[in-house]
């Protein structure tokens, strides 16, 4: 695997054992485009593990594209995990990036069962923002004064 994420098709279906029409159709499938296929080569568009990969932040923020949003970003989570958010900000934990989404909305970005929303001030972030091919929005943290609104998830649907 490159340091962007980028693995040859012929080695991914060896490890799933799979051939590579069936990964075709799984990527083809996917409801949210998490894959990228270009030429012989697949990657995750977004959600690399940070430890024990290959793959490095640099790497992939320069392969995808940097924007300057002007409206609120979304993140969703759950009520339990609230206070140490409002309190520390947003982190990446186990991957490379904080994962939002552009629109409340939206079908990619945010996990489909999460409590709450909340909104993130763009101007706020103090760092880029880029887009993976498939529309995420992703930063290397989010500051907890980022966090301008609190919603009910349910209030989007």
């Amino acid at each position: 695997m490159t340091p962007d994420g980028w693995a040859l098709i012929e080695d991914v279906c060896e490890l799933l054992r799979m051939d590579r029409s069936a990964l075709a159709t799984a990527v083809e499938q996917n409801d949210k485009a998490r894959l990228q296929v270009d030429g012989d080569r697949i990657r995750a568009c977004q959600g690399h593990s940070a430890a024990g990969m290959p793959v490095t932040r640099e790497a992939l923020e320069n392969s995808w594209r940097r924007v300057i949003p002007a409206d609120l970003l979304w993140h969703g989570t759950n009520t339990a995990a609230l206070e140490a958010i409002t309190r520390e900000g947003l982190r990446p934990g186990r991957r490379t990036h904080v994962h939002l989404a552009p629109a409340r909305n939206s079908h990619v970005g945010r996990r489909s069962a999460v409590d709450v929303l909340l909104g993130i001030d763009p101007a706020k972030l103090g760092q880029p923002v880029f887009e993976a091919p498939n529309g995420v929005l992703l930063v290397r943290s989010v500051p907890s004064e980022a966090i301008r609104l609190i919603q009910k998830a349910d209030a989007v649907h």
